[in-house]
């Protein structure tokens, strides 16, 4: 196949593989200023010199056939290194131990459609609790782990409202890494036990998690901190492209189609973005055809900067102090959320948020309706999505996919006391009877 460079911006040339030294990450041909353009060899940094805007991966990407790259595709394994040519990772990368995430089910959720007003066979659920940690993280720790192993780090770290740091533990475990994850203090006990069973540092940070990241942020420039990969710091870059798999998974699972509308939870704003320049990729590689979608962001009440400057016509997003259950999401200054109202706005999308009860009515919606158990992220983004169709913003007869991330087993004190045993009997037929169980 020939090769044509698709990335952030159109000035990045390609790099030949002896231009980016013994680095081998596959496609990836260096880093981009998504600001000025700048242009970087590849390597552990995050942030332009010359503006200080985020870097992004930039690619010499496979082209010229694109029957031929589906079926090169299609024939890889059940998880998101089948997607290796679009990805800075080593052609090997599946011979590697790692997590190997990814390819998780989307489900065709008819039932919740029947409940939100949604034609039948327009409404699914791409659900990432099925990742081996159980939540999306997987995907990017895995993705993040490939240019640690590059670089020659030999400690994995990350700052984490929970998800991101049992990810951590789990792939550096694999790996044969040293991992050390920081957290806020207050975290779902559930999370904590998860990040710390695989046996590496967790350490809790009194505040919340812009503490935490500022913590991180001067431990990297610190000696103390020489030979760390931070997953979500000094390898962002990378990391972020390991959401990209979603969009490629969506669109696959769907007979290579680009969903019409879709339904993402708001953290730091990585996930969107990038799911947004996954279907872009496949866009300009002819993998699907191109037509119009939009992209709806999903916040929780108690933190949404995005969702408030959305609302107020803002391009600047004020930070906030979380205050919600949806804890995973409890990023009160987003990086990426310029970009999210970019996107959204280019789009034709929203970005819109609930509140807490509404979390908890969205988790218990989703998992009588269609038997999947969303942490509180998930009951965001299905909270949104209501939301939205009520208010007319999403189309009920358009295809929509709605982001479930993680599992509910990581946050039951947000159903625990809604959700309860209906009766306790003794062990009877009459006690069954009289407690009114006998349908």
């Amino acid at each position: 196949m020939a090769a044509q460079t698709v990335e952030t911006n159109d000035t990045t040339p390609s790099t030949s593989a002896a231009d980016r030294g013994s680095v081998d990450l596959g496609p990836a041909s260096g880093l981009s200023c998504r600001e000025c353009g700048e242009l970087y060899a590849l390597g552990p940094i995050f942030a332009c010199e010359a503006c200080f805007g985020p870097l992004e991966v930039a690619y010499d990407l496979p082209t010229g056939d694109p029957e031929a790259l589906r079926k090169q595709i299609e024939s890889g394994p059940d998880n998101i290194w089948r997607y290796a040519p679009l990805l800075p990772v080593p052609a090997d990368v599946a011979e590697k131990p790692n997590i190997n995430p990814g390819w998780t089910k989307l489900v065709k959720a008819d039932n919740l459609a029947r409940e939100l007003g949604v034609e039948q066979g327009k409404l699914f659920v791409k659900d990432d609790s099925g990742n081996p940690t159980h939540s999306f993280k997987d995907r990017v720790v895995a993705q993040a782990i490939e240019a640690a192993r590059a670089f020659g780090f030999t400690t994995l770290s990350c700052s984490s409202t929970g998800n991101l740091a049992g990810a951590v533990g789990a792939a550096a475990a694999r790996a044969g890494f040293r991992s050390c994850v920081f957290i806020p203090h207050d975290l779902e006990q559930g999370k904590v036990v998860m990040a710390a069973v695989y046996g590496g540092e967790l350490v809790g940070i009194e505040g919340n998690y812009d503490d935490v990241n500022r913590f991180c942020s001067e431990l990297i420039g610190d000696p103390l901190g020489e030979g760390w990969g931070f997953v979500n710091v000094n390898l962002r870059p990378y990391y972020g492209e390991g959401s990209k798999t979603l969009a490629y998974e969506i669109c696959e699972q769907l007979g290579w189609v680009l969903p019409d509308q879709l339904v993402i939870p708001i953290a730091s704003g990585s996930q969107l973005t990038k799911i947004d320049k996954g279907l872009k990729e496949l866009i300009k590689l002819g993998l699907v055809e191109d037509k119009p979608y939009k992209i709806f962001g999903a916040q929780a009440e108690g933190c949404s900067p995005v969702s408030t400057a959305f609302k107020a016509g803002h391009d600047v997003v004020r930070p906030q102090k979380p205050d919600t259950i949806a804890k995973s999401l409890a990023i009160g200054n987003p990086a990426d959320g310029p970009y999210v109202l970019d996107i959204a706005r280019r789009t034709g999308g929203a970005v819109e948020d609930v509140n807490d009860e509404q979390v908890v009515d969205a988790i218990k919606l989703l998992a009588r309706s269609e038997g999947i158990f969303a942490e509180t992220a998930g009951g965001v983004t299905v909270g949104v999505t209501k939301k939205l169709i009520e208010a007319g913003l999403i189309d009920p007869s358009l295809t929509t996919v709605v982001l479930n991330t993680g599992d509910g087993l990581k946050t039951l004190d947000a159903v625990a006391e809604t959700s309860q045993a209906t009766a306790t009997i003794r062990p009877s037929l009459d006690a069954f009877r009289a407690a009114g169980l006998a349908g």
